[in-house]
């Protein structure tokens, strides 16, 4: 549920205005935006959800600016509301595998000469603090806290980073959680051990582009039960955020509303001496990134 705590909060200066939300109960999500002074407003009387095709309508974008700054939007109360994914029908999420020059290390990977790609279904994803779910039969789920890019033009063929930036919609949080047996050791790829139900959650808002200054100087930090386990930056990325986007957009398109999520620094159960700490139900575990929100979810056995 909302937690303005967790979520929202006074505005400080230089605090980002544009954080959009959906809330509401799992299916039923309603537009919403977090506005300067941490009040939670309204946008269903404006737009009809966010989705790629709002994220791709710079006049409807244009629109909620302005009625943000005027104070028009109702205000929700906010009490018992829980927080859904900020962005509606996804059409996919592609992942970056060993993205983090210190996570390659810590888990005795040489860098990759190119992005590795994976893929998540769409239906992974859950809000960010929705229970999350220890697949049956697993012995290692891990956690990842990963800066999430969504797109906001279609893109194909992208010819450079700047390009790249300038395809992107916003930024959020995401959770990758993965399962390293499922992914590593049953054969096959990493898919097995990163679709498993609820193993992306997402949010609370999506950022947009113009109101982060660099994408390569955000701070990611995770924390298991009360214990800082990743304290990372996004300035380790080994292919930044704008070489990501224009390198995918070789080998497919992208297209607005379509996420990227784009690696986890280091600190992950798998690359801790043994015995490993990987998750099991009734662990807590927080994440934040810089500007971007924080989550929460309690582990659960599926």
């Amino acid at each position: 549920m909302y937690r303005a705590g967790a979520v929202g909060g006074p505005a400080t200066e230089g605090d980002v205005i544009m954080k959009l939300l959906r809330v509401g109960a799992p299916g039923r999500e309603r537009p919403a935006l977090l506005d300067a002074e941490g009040t939670l407003r309204d946008l269903s009387g404006l737009v009809a959800d966010i989705d790629g095709a709002l994220l791709a309508d710079e006049a409807a974008l244009g629109r909620i600016r302005a009625a943000a700054g005027t104070g028009e939007l109702l205000a929700l109360d906010e009490a018992g509301l829980r927080i859904g994914p900020p962005v509606a029908r996804i059409g996919k999420i592609v992942c970056i595998g060993l993205n983090y020059h210190d996570h390659a290390r810590e888990t005795g990977a040489e860098p990759p000469s190119e992005p590795v790609i994976f893929f998540k279904a769409a239906d992974t994803v859950v809000g960010p603090e929705d229970t999350v779910l220890v697949p049956r039969g697993s012995v290692k789920t891990d956690w990842e806290v990963e800066l999430a890019v969504v797109i906001g033009r279609t893109a194909r063929y992208l010819e450079s980073a700047e390009d790249g930036l300038a395809h992107v919609a916003g930024y959020a949080v995401a959770h990758d959680v993965s399962e390293r047996e499922f992914q590593i050791e049953r054969g096959g790829t990493w898919d097995k051990g990163k679709n498993c139900e609820t193993f992306n959650p997402l949010g609370p808002w999506l950022v947009t582009a113009d109101e982060v200054a660099d994408p390569q100087d955000l701070s990611l930090r995770l924390w298991v039960n009360g214990e800082l386990k990743q304290d990372g930056t996004t300035a380790e990325q080994i292919f930044p955020v704008g070489e990501v986007v224009r390198y995918v957009s070789h080998f497919m398109t992208l297209y607005p509303g379509d996420v990227i999520n784009t690696g986890t620094p280091a600190g992950v159960a798998m690359g801790r001496p043994e015995p490993k700490p990987y998750l099991r139900a009734g662990d807590v575990v927080e994440l934040e990134i810089g500007g971007l929100g924080r989550q929460r979810q309690v582990f659960a056995d599926a």
